[in-house]
């Protein structure tokens, strides 16, 4: 870890653009930002002020929609350009955000889209091709005269931002299988006009777009664009975990189409992966390793003179500084990791590095509750979305609060009331604070959950938190600590069935699996195909093991809480390319010496394990609470103890309790 982050901290430009140092927030849409009259909303401006207090220097939105004639309104919502009352309630929320982010000398760019295509019902297409997730619902065909309309627009949009003041935009363009990349893939395309054929044609849309903001803003306002170099995507619905059979943009064809943009006049390029049909190279789960896109970065540079900001599982700053230094890239764009900490180029100016909290890459928070209709969050920062109203305040009183339990939740309660000035005592019954975080961190592709786990115990040392380990909270013990009020975090265990060799020598709790690796065989049996057992076999199957799993519903990844769309396809499709046996509406019987025996729609039969991982689910451990009750002080329940759910219920709910007392 370093201390002194040059490259990082050095400003930048694109096109005329200054940048003060090398952070770029990635486009990333909340859902919230803006209001129905196309305004920024309170809280969309506090969003983007807040990453600029936390040291950003570029500061980017989410898609808006620039079509109000041609498409239905679909997930980007309606456009901000659609009547002259829009517009200029865009101009004049803009007029006020802009004021705010100048004094923290934050530049910001609004990022355009075109409209969806074949991801969003009711939009229109390239090309009659069938909607994300359907294989005969198809979109409607954009005519000649349409893309034109289409162009039209963008370019109009772009010339309303400028003139409410913003420097550039960037394009939602070749990008996450939206319209404009739609078009400028073989797969997608297949016209006949002016805007198909050779690469070329199918990037025309794009570069008249391009030239006609040049035309109509000048050339010192900046246009980027954003671009997927490579797919990883072997057909509709059909991603592909390797790279291999790629059907739909080579990072060979990716490379060309960056010359295509710089010869447009592009003035920067901010490069990722992935559309929706391989969503985990698009917003990439932790099962996707850190740093993937370096080398598909640096292809792009070797190929343009204009700027590339690269983004995309970009969290490691240490690699980021080399990279930048070696000018592999840039410039870095970070989306996950801002929502988790908004004060993360801050952190990297001072030099304090170990401070950052770490995004888990789990889109529990920001995507999960998109899909979901909900504004965005994200699982480690409740804050975001909300980050002025819901801020934890200084106490009015200072209270004596006694946390049980040192998991997530218990940290999170014991860090946010010692920030807010009380005292706080934490009783913690084992030698190790962290709960479930270690047996969850103890996959190899699960590194930022145990940084998160060192996170919380730094920060619970810095607020002074009086932390007891090996002490088992009892109701005179926490009597004796004379609490004005209690929070209880004590967690969950996992459910072990009472069937025939239940405690046989090859039956492991998921648990025990998780933290003793070396007890598990070569042929392992998971019985739970939810998210625990999914994960447990997929990084088995990755260290060389013979899996099969075993779900008693008829599909995986069907129970407990609802697993994100790139991390339920990730380990659907890494199963189906690993050949990894799947036995659904299957239930264990008992295990034997030979292995699993099982019961499914083919009748009972034996499956030869070495190991029999059991990984069916948790149960709240036994509360204290009936036992504290009318001694005195209040008492709070939270986390797995109040009801099982994940990292995000559990800091959400410590966050709330904690931030009232």
């Amino acid at each position: 870890m370093q201390d002194n982050y040059e490259a990082l901290n050095s400003p930048f430009s694109i096109g005329k653009v200054q940048v003060k140092n090398r952070f770029v927030m990635a486009p990333t849409t909340t859902g919230a930002y803006l209001a129905p009259d196309g305004s920024f909303s309170k809280e969309g401006i506090e969003y983007f002020v807040r990453r600029a207090q936390g040291g950003m220097g570029l500061v980017q939105t989410g898609a808006l929609m620039t079509d109000y004639k041609i498409d239905e309104p679909g997930a980007l919502g309606p456009s901000f350009m659609a009547t002259p009352a829009s517009r200029h309630a865009f101009a004049v929320s803009s007029a006020a955000l802009l004021a705010r982010l100048e004094a923290y000398g934050a530049k910001m760019f609004i990022q355009i889209s075109a409209g969806l295509g074949r991801n969003s019902v009711g939009s229109y297409g390239p090309s009659a091709n069938p909607y994300f997730g359907t294989t005969d619902k198809m979109n409607p065909v954009l005519t000649t005269e349409d893309v034109r309309e289409k162009i039209k627009m963008m370019v109009d949009a772009a010339r309303v931002v400028q003139q409410a003041g913003y420097p550039g935009v960037e394009l939602h363009a070749i990008h996450w299988g939206y319209l404009l990349d739609q078009m400028a893939s073989s797969l997608t395309n297949r016209r006949t006009d002016e805007y198909g054929g050779d690469l070329r044609g199918r990037m025309r849309m794009c570069t008249q777009i391009v030239q006609g903001i040049k035309e109509s803003c000048g050339d010192d306002f900046a246009v980027s664009v954003r671009l997927g170099l490579k797919a990883y995507v072997r057909g509709f619905n059909q991603g592909s975990i390797d790279g291999e059979g790629e059907a739909y943009r080579t990072l060979e064809e990716g490379v060309q189409i960056c010359r295509i943009l710089e010869e447009a006049g592009v003035d920067a390029l901010d490069v990722d992966t992935g559309t929706y049909d391989s969503f985990y190279y698009a917003c990439p789960p932790t099962y996707v390793r850190r740093g993937y896109m370096e080398e598909l970065a640096r292809a792009a540079k070797e190929a343009v003179d204009i700027p590339v900001i690269c983004g995309s599982r970009m969290g490691d700053v240490d690699a980021d500084e080399r990279c930048i230094e070696e000018g592999a890239f840039d410039a870095i764009a970070i989306g996950r990791p801002m929502l988790a900490d908004p004060d993360l180029p801050k952190k990297i100016a001072i030099g304090r590095p170990d401070k950052i909290r770490p995004c888990i890459a789990c889109n529990q928070g920001c995507l999960l509750r998109l899909f979901q209709g909900l504004p965005s969050g994200c699982a480690v920062n409740p804050l975001v979305g909300r980050d002025k109203d819901y801020a934890p305040t200084p106490a009015l009183a200072r209270k004596s609060v006694v946390v049980v339990g040192g998991g997530v939740a218990g940290m999170e309660a014991a860090r946010t009331c010692a920030m807010r000035g009380h005292r706080v005592t934490l009783l913690e019954k084992s030698d190790d604070l962290g709960g479930h975080l270690i047996s969850g961190g103890a996959h190899d592709f699960k590194g930022e959950v145990r940084e998160l786990n060192l996170w919380y115990q730094g920060e619970l040392e810095d607020w002074g938190v009086d932390v007891r380990m090996g002490v088992e909270a009892t109701p005179e013990l926490v009597d004796g600590l004379a609490p004005d009020a209690v929070i209880l975090a004590n967690g969950s265990s996992a459910v072990m069935p009472p069937i025939p060799g239940i405690d046989h020598p090859k039956t492991l709790g998921c648990i025990d699996a998780l933290l003793h690796e070396e007890r598990v065989g070569q042929r392992v049996v998971v019985v739970g195909g939810g998210l625990v057992g999914c994960e447990i076999s997929l990084d088995l199957v990755n260290k060389g093991h013979d899996v099969t799993i075993v779900e008693a519903l008829p599909s995986i990844l069907s129970s407990g809480p609802a697993v994100p769309l790139p991390n339920a396809m990730y380990l659907r499709d890494a199963f189906a390319h690993h050949g990894t046996p799947i036995l659904t509406s299957t239930r264990i019987s008992s295990v034997t010496d030979a292995g699993a025996v099982v019961q499914g729609p083919d009748g009972v039969r034996t499956l030869p394990a070495d190991t029999v991982v059991i990984a069916v689910g948790f149960r709240p451990n036994p509360s204290l609470a009936p036992s504290l009750r009318g001694h005195g002080y209040e008492v709070f329940e939270i986390g797995d103890e109040r009801q099982v759910g994940n990292i995000l219920t559990a800091i959400w709910d410590a966050y709330e309790v904690a931030h009232t007392i």
